[in-house]
This record gives C-alpha cells, structure tokens and sequence, in this order.
C-alpha cells in the first residue's frame, strides 16, 4: 500500500487540490502497479506565517 505524503503551503483551491491527489495516484499506480484503491495521498498544508524560508517567512514575503 503506497502512502504518499505531501507538503504545501495553503492557498490553493479546493479543484487543484483534487486534481493534484488524481495525477499523484495515477502515476503511483502506474508506476509500482498498484491498484488506485491501494494508494493513499496524504496532503499537509501549513499556513504561511509556519514556514520561512532563508530566515523570511512566507507571509512576509511579497
């Protein structure tokens, strides 16, 4: 049973979402020959004020 795990930072609407977790276990499915019911996608969104990067965080940038 593949899980996958994916980390994001919010913002994205609901329909990319779901387009993301489809494309995603299509291809774990093609590519380890699961079955698409077997593969699990897990999605961690964090809001921008958690996550900086070089020292700035993501909702101080502009």
């Amino acid at each position: 049973m593949p899980i996958v795990h994916i980390d994001l930072i919010e913002g994205r609407s609901q329909e990319q979402l779901k387009a993301l977790v489809k494309d995603v276990t299509d291809a774990v499915s093609k590519d380890v020959d699961a079955p698409k019911e077997h593969v699990h996608v897990i999605l961690n969104e964090m809001q921008k004020d958690r996550y900086a990067v070089a020292g700035i965080l993501k909702s101080d940038e502009k």
